[in-house]
């Protein structure tokens, strides 16, 4: 493989994988290939990406965890300003892992990049003060086959680093980050249900 490095089947789960591209630095500042289909297919992951997106957030916001129900998209998610922290969550019916999650710090200073699979909820939360999150994705977004899981379902048991009491919901009320800081959601995220 040329420009990255991979870390295949994170945390024990099969298909999600930690891509680290080749950063090349100097005096200037740095160059690096964020995307090459020739190295993902030398490492076995072949998909074609269909659309890139791009979101700002602030500190404390938290978006998931989401999934398209009958248009799966696969993910290649990084983080070009502050710092996240993404998970993805297993909903393959029947997966070995299923409901096993996965987490991992994407930062602009470590610029990995988390590969997640079809048949995977996803979301975000984040840990900076602003955060600038791309992902590309192998299927178009398709408003009325949104699907989601709340966030903080004891199902899973995603440990979020955040201070507060599930009260039975998804409903962030109560819930902030080692700071203070509130976390901050949609309302339609604060609606999600358990996983099945």
């Amino acid at each position: 493989m040329g420009q990255i490095k991979i870390e295949k089947n994170v945390g024990g789960i099969e298909g999600l994988h930690i891509i680290e591209p080749a950063v090349h630095g100097d005096a200037r500042g740095y160059f690096m290939e964020t995307y090459s289909k020739r190295d993902m297919e030398e490492a076995g992951i072949s998909v074609e990406f269909v659309q890139d997106n791009q979101s700002m957030s602030t500190k404390g916001v938290l978006r998931g965890l989401h999934f398209q129900k009958h248009f799966p998209q696969c993910k290649l998610v990084r983080v070009v300003k502050g710092k996240v922290f993404d998970v993805a969550v297993d909903i393959r019916k029947g997966s070995k892992t299923y409901g096993k999650w996965f987490g991992v710090e994407l930062t602009e200073e470590n610029k990995k990049q988390f590969y997640i699979p079809e048949g995977f909820a996803h979301g975000f939360l984040v840990l900076s003060d602003v955060a600038e999150f791309c992902y590309k994705v192998t299927d178009f977004y398709h408003p009325d086959d949104e699907g989601g899981i709340a966030w903080n379902d004891p199902k899973i048991g995603v440990n979020w680093g955040v201070i507060g009491e599930y009260a039975g919901t998804a409903d962030c009320k109560g819930y902030t980050l080692p700071d203070g800081t509130h976390v901050i959601m949609s309302d339609k995220d604060k609606k999600w249900d358990s996983i099945n």
